[in-house]
């Protein structure tokens, strides 16, 4: 960074205050940053005669100005004045009392031993396509984040999977015209019509006004499921969501069957409006948007 305005020297600090010293450049100076080190060194330099301090105190109270040096000095960690090897001029260096903050060490294996793709759905699109490389992405986040995460990453899928529900919701009332709070009739249409969308296999197998239960015989995610159970919460936390946003109370979903965990078919309850008692372990409880 090149400057045009005026360059105050500086100085070693020391416990003496015994001498004062001020000085100022009428030409150019330069100030660059170095941070390889733990601490930043910010560096002055200047086209000036030139300056050397030793010791320096604090100015009359009544002083009008020198207390630049004073400050600086009581600021940084170290100050440092010497004469530019040039000739011309002199360089300041000051040491900042900031620290970096330190960076994870991130090496992941080159290659996993298992993969959440598998090469007949890259052949069954004729190439690793928009879609194939979407669906990879998706899965081997999800398998990644549980290997280093662990229960946390169902956290993360849920939170993705509500924000996510709630667009499907919006394209859903637009496609029906619905502008009302759905009723479990809709949202069971609107279920099956979100998932069916993506390559699910749901179907709407219970109806009453205050329970929805859903199959499915096929994972939009096929087998990469079985490899990152967590992609289970993406199910839940969509339905759940949807479900407490057309609610006053909350909405249980109990995931009762999951073909990510060996279980021949998905089987999903969706309760709304339940007990006041608390939900048991194995139930996702999401409540109304604030």
């Amino acid at each position: 960074i090149r400057l045009s305005t005026p360059s105050v020297g500086t100085a070693q600090p020391t416990r003496s205050r015994s001498s004062r010293a001020r000085t100022r450049s009428s030409g150019p100076c330069w100030v660059s940053v170095d941070w390889s080190k733990a601490e930043p060194i910010l560096r002055a330099c200047d086209l000036g005669e030139g300056f050397t301090l030793g010791a320096f105190q604090a100015p009359d109270f009544e002083s009008v100005g020198g207390r630049g040096l004073y400050i600086v000095s009581s600021l940084v960690l170290q100050l440092d004045v010497r004469k530019r090897v040039s000739g011309t001029g002199s360089m300041a260096e000051a040491t900042l009392p900031i620290r970096r903050l330190a960076s994870v060490s991130i090496d992941p294996p080159r290659r996993r031993t298992a993969s959440p793709l598998s090469l007949t759905e890259v052949k069954q699109e004729g190439a690793f396509g928009r879609e194939t490389f979407l669906h990879a992405v998706t899965s081997q986040l999800a398998q990644v984040m549980e290997l280093q995460m662990g229960p946390a990453a169902d956290a993360v899928v849920a939170q993705v999977a509500v924000d996510v529900g709630s667009q499907m919701e919006a394209e859903y009332r637009i496609a029906v015209g619905a502008a009302e709070r759905l009723d479990t009739a809709a949202l069971a249409e609107c279920y099956v019509r979100l998932k069916n969308a993506i390559d699910g296999g749901f179907v709407a197998v219970e109806v009453t006004p205050t329970r929805i239960v859903l199959e499915n015989d096929r994972c939009p995610f096929g087998d990469a499921v079985t490899l990152s159970p967590s992609l289970c919460r993406m199910t839940s936390a969509v339905f759940g969501g949807i479900a407490a946003g057309n609610t006053d109370r909350w909405a249980d979903v109990t995931l009762e069957e999951r073909i990510a965990v060996g279980d021949r078919r998905c089987r999903v309850i969706v309760e709304l409006d339940g007990a006041d008692d608390p939900p048991a372990p194995w139930v996702h409880r999401y409540t109304p948007p604030r």
